[in-house]
């Protein structure tokens, strides 16, 4: 289980929001907390502190007005740390290049792969041919529809027809390094993980998987090693003490150092 730390940027500044309160229209979202550093010095802690993966996702649309601002920003944060940190929001073939040339070691892609609410695997190849599957990270971020979770895409905004499950993660295992999951239900919350979709992935032996969502405790951070079986990377925006909350994110990293050199059978 590894630490997987967020630098989340919209209308130009590092933020944490309520994943489910963001819209295109008006660039607006619920937020939890606005940092008064930019991008690069979060880079900057998490390089000086080694924790490697962790990921920098624009929140704009590409056609925002703060869009380019917002990617001023993702692109500092990406050269303080050149292979530290994965990249998103907005990625396709024709830009993915300029994100890893500012020092993305991947690049994660939601929309681009999907058309008409299922995912494009033309579109997926694509991606694959532009970047190579050992550097694309596929953002499955889902929310809960009935008896199902379901995935989202358009910074979460657009629900899909595909079911979150290990027949989706077995299918796309073969296009893809990693996948990343954010929990949008909770998402922001910081009122605790979604236990279910936690167990429903750690029960899916694959390819490396982060899960985001409602952690806002240690207790949370346990439950999640748990359910997750160990298999799980996580990520913690809104809790930390860097945006505002009450977990210590050095201590956060320690945690999950050690129990990364165990195993729950």
């Amino acid at each position: 289980m590894e630490f997987r730390p967020c630098i989340d940027i919209h209308n130009g500044k590092v933020k944490q929001i309520i994943g489910a309160s963001l819209q295109d229209r008006g660039d607006t979202a619920e937020e939890n907390f606005v940092a008064g550093q930019d991008a690069a010095y979060y880079a900057g802690l998490y390089r000086e502190a080694g924790i490697r993966g962790g990921h920098v996702v624009l929140l704009n649309q590409a056609d925002s007005r703060y869009y380019e601002e917002s990617r001023r920003q993702a692109f500092s944060a990406l050269r303080a740390y050149p292979g530290g940190l994965q990249a998103g929001g907005g990625i396709n073939p024709e830009n993915a290049a300029d994100f890893l040339e500012a020092g993305a070691s991947h690049v994660i892609v939601t929309s681009y792969v999907f058309r008409d609410g299922k995912i494009c695997y033309d579109r997926l190849q694509e991606m694959v041919n532009a970047v190579g599957h050992h550097r694309l990270v596929l953002d499955l971020s889902c929310i809960k529809v009935e008896e199902s979770y379901r995935v989202v895409t358009d910074r979460w905004q657009k629900l899909t027809d595909e079911n979150m499950g290990e027949a989706l993660l077995d299918r796309l295992s073969a296009f893809c390094a990693e996948f990343l999951v954010h929990a949008v239900d909770v998402e922001g919350r910081a009122e605790g993980i979604e236990k279910e979709l936690a167990g429903l992935l750690g029960n899916w032996e694959g390819l490396p998987v982060t899960y985001a969502g409602g952690v806002h405790s240690y207790g949370d951070l346990e439950q999640l090693h748990v359910l997750g079986r160990n298999r799980l990377n996580v990520t913690i925006g809104s809790a930390l003490d860097l945006f505002g909350g009450n977990l210590s994110w050095k201590r956060v990293s320690e945690i999950c150092r050690k129990w990364s050199e165990c195993t729950i059978k």
